[in-house]
C-alpha cells in the first residue's frame, strides 16, 4: 500500500512537472499562427503554417523592404524557432507610355505646322508630355532640316511615339 502511494505521488509530481515545462516552452503553434496573421498586414494572400515553432509562410509583398521587415518580425516572435519564407515581391509595373493629346497650346501647334509645311509627307499627330508626335516618310536631308528647325524653335520631338521613316 505504501508503495502504491509513493508511486501515485511520483506520477503526480511527474505530470505536474511535464505540464509546467510545457507552459514554459512558449506559445502553441496555433497561437503563433494567429499572432502572425494578426500582425502581418502588408503581405497580400498571406498563408501561414506553424509546426513545432517552425513557420512556413507565403504571399506577395509590395517591395523588398516589406518582405525583409515581415520576415524579421516573425523571427522575433516568441515561440518561433525558424522561418521558411517563400514570399515574393510584386512585380514593378512600368509607367504608362506617353499618350498623344490634341489639346495643347495653339501657338505650339501653329509653330510645328509651320515647320512641317515645307516638308512633304509629314503629319502632326498630336503632343505628349515628351513633345510633338509626327508621322510620315522623309528623305535624310529633310530629316536633318526637320530636326534643326524643331531645335531652333525649342520644340521637342517625342521620338518614341513618332513614326518617322527616313528613306
Amino acid at each position: 500500500m505504501k508503495l502504491t502511494k509513493i508511486f501515485s505521488g511520483a506520477l503526480l509530481v511527474a505530470a505536474m512537472a511535464f505540464s509546467v515545462s510545457a507552459c514554459k516552452s512558449g506559445p502553441k503553434d496555433a497561437e503563433i499562427k494567429a499572432a502572425i496573421e494578426a500582425g502581418v498586414k502588408d503581405v497580400k494572400g498571406l498563408a501561414v503554417d506553424v509546426k513545432d515553432g517552425v513557420v512556413t509562410m507565403s504571399g506577395e509583398c509590395k517591395d523588398e523592404d516589406c518582405k525583409a521587415n515581415c520576415e524579421k518580425m516573425v523571427k522575433e516572435m516568441k515561440g518561433v524557432k525558424e522561418v521558411k519564407s517563400t514570399c515574393t515581391v510584386a512585380p514593378v509595373t512600368p509607367a504608362p507610355a506617353s499618350t498623344a493629346t490634341t489639346t495643347t497650346d495653339p501657338k505650339l501647334q501653329d509653330a510645328v505646322k509651320a515647320i512641317i509645311k515645307d516638308i512633304p509627307g509629314i503629319v502632326l499627330k498630336g503632343f505628349s508630355d515628351k513633345g510633338a508626335i509626327l508621322e510620315g516618310t522623309l528623305s535624310a536631308a529633310n530629316n536633318l532640316k526637320l530636326k534643326q528647325a524643331l531645335a531652333a524653335a525649342k520644340i521637342l520631338l517625342d521620338a518614341t511615339a513618332s513614326k518617322l521613316t527616313v528613306k
